[in-house]
């Protein structure tokens, strides 16, 4: 499903950051693979707002991969754990997301939501994730929490693990 005003993937990744459940769903459709990648190598579901979980559940339903990483080692389980984005992280581990990957720093996405102190959040991926692994600067989840003063989510830490 080529067109002469840009290719496939560039449309999906389009209607996808911008929100349009409709037009992503009307180009998967058509034939458009979820995974279709844009002018950038990217994916729709590694540009969609994070915030949009009908449109991540949409693509993952019409088979995105939820582990794909960026240059930097990135999922999107990353970025959506860094905002403090739970309904969507929810959605991605539904699907199959890996919340043990590590990006380029060692970081696995408990590492950002402590460092953000989102502890909902930690609370969520508390069970799931390697709470000992230490990242490249040799600190683990909590100690980032600390690091960066996040005292709700030090707190939760300390009574529950």
């Amino acid at each position: 499903m080529e067109t002469t005003d840009g290719s496939v993937g560039d449309k999906l990744t389009s209607a996808a950051a911008k929100g349009d459940l409709k037009e992503v769903n009307i180009l998967l459709e058509n034939g458009v693979e979820a995974d279709a990648i844009n002018k950038f190598g990217r994916t729709a579901l590694q540009v969609m707002q994070i915030g949009h979980t009908i449109i991540a559940k949409s693509l993952l339903k019409a088979g995105a991969q939820p582990n794909q990483q960026d240059h930097n080692g990135f999922t999107l389980a990353h970025d959506a754990a860094r905002e403090g984005f739970l309904e969507t992280l929810k959605i991605l581990v539904d699907f199959g997301a890996d919340v043990n990957i590590e990006n380029s720093e060692g970081n696995l996405p408990i590492h950002l939501a402590a460092q953000e102190g989102h502890t909902d959040v930690v609370t969520f991926l508390a069970k799931k994730s390697n709470l000992t692994l230490k990242n490249v600067k040799g600190l683990t989840p909590y100690e980032l929490a600390r690091m960066y003063q996040r005292t709700e989510t030090v707190q939760w830490m300390e009574q529950n693990l």
